[in-house]
């Protein structure tokens, strides 16, 4: 896959920076798109001297019918994002790689950079990939809105990548997905009549009440629900579940805190 430690450039220190790339699915334009970002990025956006947003656009060969690429030119497509990083780290350019989108056919890779002699570092290494047509762009943006609110997830699409891994790791001990076990989903409220509400909520879509009560005073809420029911816990179950959670609190004011559950065999 890309290159993900090195995300910056010879200009920046990454020596107490520690990136979280992933993955989500989402909706471009109407159309199925898969998109890759470094989450932690939003703790120390934006960055200095990095004020206009480049991409460089790749047009696939063969895409799949949904626009997603498949496993052997997935290969390819990385091999050229790295060679392309490898490239502006050697010309010492100020950049931030902060994300791909795949979708509609197209591969596209966006940097922040103070501009430099980026677009001739990407020729030259397009260049050796005269099989594929690419574009380049910039455009000022100071405030990275284009990381913020384009690459970075929304709040269900951030929970349902929380969800993915915690589902991982446990697959990744033995966990027996298809096992039923007891799952048990935090809830933080600084309304008492908005907890209540999400308490009839819950029980009417038969969750136990394990707790409600006020918050610890460390916390930004002041008070806190604990449910719990009896459910699978694969990839898709635990979306669903989760998220109707998490947009009834939404709904109420709350903060979903996320679940926890027991590993099963």
């Amino acid at each position: 896959m890309g290159i993900f430690s090195n995300i910056f450039g010879q200009k920046k220190s990454v020596n107490k920076y520690q990136p979280d790339w992933t993955f989500y699915f989402s909706n471009v334009d109407n159309n199925l798109s898969s998109i890759s970002t470094d989450l932690n990025l939003n703790s120390i956006a934006p960055i200095e001297n990095q004020e206009n947003v480049i991409y460089v656009s790749i047009k696939m060969l063969n895409p799949k019918e949904n626009g997603l690429s498949d496993n052997e030119e997935a290969e390819k497509l990385w091999k050229i994002e790295d060679d392309i990083i490898d490239n502006l780290k050697a010309e010492k350019l100020n950049y931030t790689y902060v994300g791909r989108l795949t979708s509609n056919g197209l591969r596209d890779l966006y940097f922040y950079s103070d501009n430099g002699n980026f677009e001739k570092a990407v020729v030259d290494v397009m260049r050796n990939y005269p099989e594929y047509k690419f574009a380049f762009g910039i455009d000022e943006d100071k405030t990275w809105n284009g990381y913020f609110n384009f690459l970075y997830p929304n709040p269900s699409q951030l929970q349902i990548i929380q969800n993915r891994r915690v589902v991982e790791q446990l697959e990744k001990k033995g966990d027996n997905l298809t096992k039923e076990r007891e799952v048990v989903h935090w809830v933080y409220f600084n309304n008492k009549e908005d907890l209540e509400k999400f308490e009839k909520f819950a029980i009417s879509n038969n969750y136990k009440i394990n707790l409600k009560k006020k918050a610890e005073p460390s916390i930004n809420y002041k008070y806190v629900i604990s449910i719990s029911r009896i459910d699978k816990i694969g990839y898709n179950e635990i979306d669903e579940h989760t998220l109707k959670l998490f947009e009834k609190a939404r709904m109420l004011n709350g903060d979903y805190d996320g679940w926890e559950t027991s590993e099963e065999q």
